[in-house]
């Protein structure tokens, strides 16, 4: 099973260039991430024509997540629980069946800047939900993916400059430590797990020539339960897909299960 992680900046402003994406790689199963439509406004039609299940939760104008999935989508639930109030889309799950059964969890983790300040506020209560929904899962004891944007630099080397990023939501000590509580629940970090080092980017913003200078950041993650990470064969950033015509900000993330 091939499962790629892509948040695609906008769905309407980048349509063509995920169409042409998913003809040209097939993934098994796409999580998307900021596809910023809601529901009835998505354009379903070329992603059913090309043989996905589709299931979105969307928001007009920000945010939104989607499942695209070759295969069956059961038990689809929509929003990180833990917080009735908070209306932002940015958590979508389902059960996606081949051989067999893995549980695949999307999601947009808040940005968090500025911070200090109530965005911040927002981005570590999330994080704290994320880590119980992580929990029950795992109970499970099924094959698990968390997949998606998190916002989050996990470490010094997944920055070509981490200076820059020093003071940045995405990679203050409070931000590593919420993530590095949520991997020691027993989550394998996928890509990590297969590649080492710095050089290793998945973001690139369109300011200041950033993607000519290979000023990067590695933001985009696939978390495996025990159980998904036994069925790992491999995993790898499609790095060159920022080069494309009209590119999102981020590339995608690939990870192979043998399921």
């Amino acid at each position: 099973m091939q499962i790629a992680t892509f948040n695609i900046n906008g769905v309407k402003a980048r349509l063509q260039t995920v169409l042409d994406w998913l003809d040209a790689a097939a993934p098994d199963v796409a999580l998307l991430q900021e596809i910023k439509s809601v529901d009835e406004a998505f354009p379903r039609a070329p992603f059913e024509d090309r043989g996905y299940n589709l299931e979105t939760h969307g928001q007009k104008g920000f945010n939104g997540v989607a499942i695209l999935s070759k295969y069956p989508l059961e038990d689809v639930r929509r929003g990180l629980p833990g917080d009735d109030e908070d209306s932002q889309a940015r958590w979508i799950e389902a059960t996606v069946i081949d051989r067999r059964a893995v549980r695949l969890c999307g999601l947009y983790l808040p940005n968090g800047n500025p911070a200090p300040g109530p965005k911040y506020d927002y981005k570590l209560a999330w994080m704290a939900r994320l880590e119980a929904r992580a929990r029950e899962l795992l109970a499970t004891e099924e094959p698990l993916v968390l997949a998606g944007d998190y916002n989050v630099i996990p470490q010094d080397e997944d920055a070509a400059r981490p200076e820059a990023w020093a003071r940045d939501a995405l990679a203050l000590p409070e931000t590593r430590a919420a993530f590095r509580r949520l991997l020691n629940l027993g989550f394998t970090e996928a890509f990590r797990a297969r590649v080492q080092g710095p050089g290793h980017y998945s973001f690139w913003d369109y300011q200041a020539g950033a993607w000519n200078r290979n000023d990067g950041i590695r933001i985009d993650h696939m978390l495996l339960s025990p159980q998904a990470a036994d069925l790992m064969t491999g995993c790898r950033i499609e790095t060159e897909l920022r080069a494309g015509e009209k590119p999102s900000d981020h590339v995608p993330v690939w990870l192979s299960l043998d399921a």
